[in-house]
């Protein structure tokens, strides 16, 4: 279980090491992609890279370094660049759940965002680990990666000829996509968010009437981080575990 189901405001956190793959330009780091329910928040631990968006301002490159914090709403195309060779983050993530069950598409080229089996097929990873020490996984999550900035970089391209306007066919599919899953999503934001929301609505009214019996029912809760690390889009990722505490 992660900090993901109980975290403040409804919000996941994880930790992230950017992929430190050279690109077909060069550039080190994770696969391109979006999110079409969520805003997402890096927070820079250390090392030292870049963030490349596409979105309603064109593109746009931003520095990340240590004490930076950037976050990017729904639609906003990304992708993670790390210069160092060591950059880390702190990822935090709106409405959590929503991202663990498909709010993301990656930028594949065209072909494979005919349907959702077919991007699924293209973005299925078979080996998640990334501490077993398989070369399975990670030429998978590598050959992935390169997949996406196939499709980034053509994508990066009209919009750097055209505009922002060149991001609606890749928002039109990216939305037939997840189309089926936004039942499940309600869902979740009924069980997280929009239930976080009405308590803090419910404590307010009790201190307006200057009731505070809800206090007595305060508790802390204590989060270990695994020492289990996934292959993420972006690098590899570390979540946290749940304690009684």
């Amino acid at each position: 279980m992660t900090v993901a189901s109980t975290f403040p405001g409804a919000t996941g956190l994880s930790e992230v090491g950017i992929y430190d793959w050279p690109g077909a330009d060069g550039a080190a780091g994770g696969s391109p992609h979006m999110h079409t329910a969520s805003t997402e928040a890096y927070v820079v631990l250390e090392g030292s890279g870049r963030m490349e968006t596409l979105d309603s301002r064109g593109f746009t490159s931003s520095p990340l370094v240590p004490g930076v914090v950037l976050w990017f709403t729904p639609g906003t195309v990304h992708r993670a660049i790390n210069d160092s060779g060591d950059l880390k983050v702190l990822v935090v993530m709106q409405n959590a759940g929503l991202p663990e069950h498909g709010d993301a598409v990656m930028t594949f080229p065209k072909e494979h965002l005919r349907d959702a089996e077919t991007y699924r097929r293209a973005a299925a990873l078979e080996h998640k680990d990334a501490d077993a020490g398989l070369a399975a996984g990670e030429e998978a999550a590598r050959r992935r990666r390169d997949l996406a900035l196939e499709g980034y970089f053509a994508l990066k391209e009209a919009v750097l000829k055209f505009g922002p306007g060149a991001l609606a066919e890749f928002h039109a599919r990216a939305a037939t996509l997840v189309a089926s899953k936004t039942g499940t999503w309600a869902e979740l934001l009924a069980a997280g968010a929009a239930k976080q929301a009405e308590t803090t609505r419910q404590q307010l009214q009790s201190l307006d009437a200057a009731e505070t019996f809800y206090l007595s029912k305060a508790s802390t809760t204590m989060g270990k981080r695994e020492s289990r690390r996934i292959y993420g889009m972006c690098g590899r990722i570390q979540t946290w575990e749940l304690s009684d505490n």
